[in-house]
């Protein structure tokens, strides 16, 4: 019975092996980020590679995520205050687009949304909790990682985005 339990894990192992390795891997800070295809919220389906050419603000969020809520009016005016010198866009990680879409016509954000519901950008990003916001060079190349809610139009906020992208804001 030892035996017969031993080989069946043993099989389940070695069947979920290619499914895990299939997951990417986390960018990490000074990492360029891989080509993803983003199914869109507030608009059409974008690759990743179209944002590349000015920097980039990412913020991934839920639904749920109160402190998500809580920061989302600051990346509006981010977002409006970046103009054309960089963009931001927003990543949700819930499962049903529904309710993503839901928390966006709450919010009312003019930047563009995307969902992640099979966990792609989730774990390339390193999304292990929310919400997060990283900041990527024209390039694509990550410069920074943020957890946890922030007001991302303070002077203090402002002030490392435009240092990381060498822009006067």
């Amino acid at each position: 019975m030892k035996t017969l339990f031993s080989l069946l894990l043993l099989c389940l192992v070695g069947a979920t092996a290619p499914a895990l390795a299939k997951t990417p891997g986390e960018v990490e800070v000074g990492g360029t980020l891989r080509e993803a295809t983003m199914q869109g919220l507030s608009g059409p389906s974008r690759k990743l590679s179209e944002f590349r050419g000015k920097p980039l603000v990412i913020n991934v969020w839920a639904s749920w995520c109160g402190p998500c809520r809580a920061e989302m009016g600051s990346l509006e005016r981010l977002a409006r205050r970046g103009g054309k010198k960089f963009a931001v866009i927003g990543i949700s990680t819930d499962d049903y687009p529904e309710a993503a879409r839901a928390f966006l016509h709450q919010y009312r954000t003019s930047f563009s949304h995307f969902i992640d519901s099979r966990l792609f950008l989730e774990n390339m990003l390193g999304a292990d909790r929310l919400p997060l916001t990283l900041l990527i060079d024209a390039q694509g190349r990550v410069l920074g990682k943020y957890y946890g809610a922030k007001d991302w139009d303070s002077p203090e906020a402002l002030e490392v985005i435009g240092k990381n992208f060498r822009i006067k804001l």
